[in-house]
């Protein structure tokens, strides 16, 4: 797992809606998979409107000539309270809900956030949107952890409770395509390799 492509991602915190940028790691991986998909014919790219997948989605538009197109739906967990924390300072401000958010993240409410039916119902109808502008299109999403997975488990048909069974490392790939009604899910959290 790659955590310092994201500025304050190195100590494992809860990043959520918080604005903070690349790291340089998190430039060079994005370049490195800007020049595996520069053959790829592209539609359209879509990310949130946060810096981290602003200025991801820009590394990746330019050998397409393209303009992303930003949208707030596509954000992460809202995150409330425990945005911008470690993992040990949730566990020393609330050491029970840590326990009930790792036993079951796919119900769990962020204090002051989102829970996973939020995200959800924030980030499929999104997903939806944008593909139906690009029908038998390619588009490329750049979005964010807790979104990935959720329109891959709602693509997929696989239940909230497999969220975190989905790896979603920074800068990964990975690539669904629709035939008709039915997902494939092609690629999964391929991290491309540095030069």
């Amino acid at each position: 797992m790659r955590h310092g492509s994201v500025v304050g991602a190195e100590t494992r915190r809860f990043i959520g809606h918080l604005d903070v940028p690349l790291s340089p790691l998190g430039e060079a991986q994005l370049q490195a998979l800007a020049a595996r998909l520069r053959e790829v014919t592209l539609d359209a790219i879509y990310c949130s409107d946060l810096l981290r997948t602003r200025r991801s989605a820009e590394i990746l538009a330019a050998p397409h000539r393209l303009t992303p197109i930003s949208d707030p739906a596509l954000r992460e967990f809202a995150m409330g309270q425990w945005d911008g924390l470690t993992a040990d300072e949730i566990r020393a401000l609330d050491a029970r809900a840590f326990e009930v958010w790792m036993a079951d993240a796919g119900r769990f409410q962020f204090p002051g956030g989102e829970s996973l039916p939020d995200l959800e119902a924030r980030v499929w109808p999104a997903f939806e949107g944008l593909l139906a502008k690009h029908p038998g299109g390619t588009v490329a999403v750049v979005a964010h952890g807790g979104s990935n997975r959720a329109i891959l488990c709602r693509a997929l048909g696989l239940g909230t409770d497999r969220l975190l069974a989905l790896g979603q490392d920074y800068a990964a790939l990975s690539v669904l395509e629709r035939r008709g009604a039915h997902w494939t899910l092609r690629v999964l959290n391929h991290c491309e390799p540095l030069p």
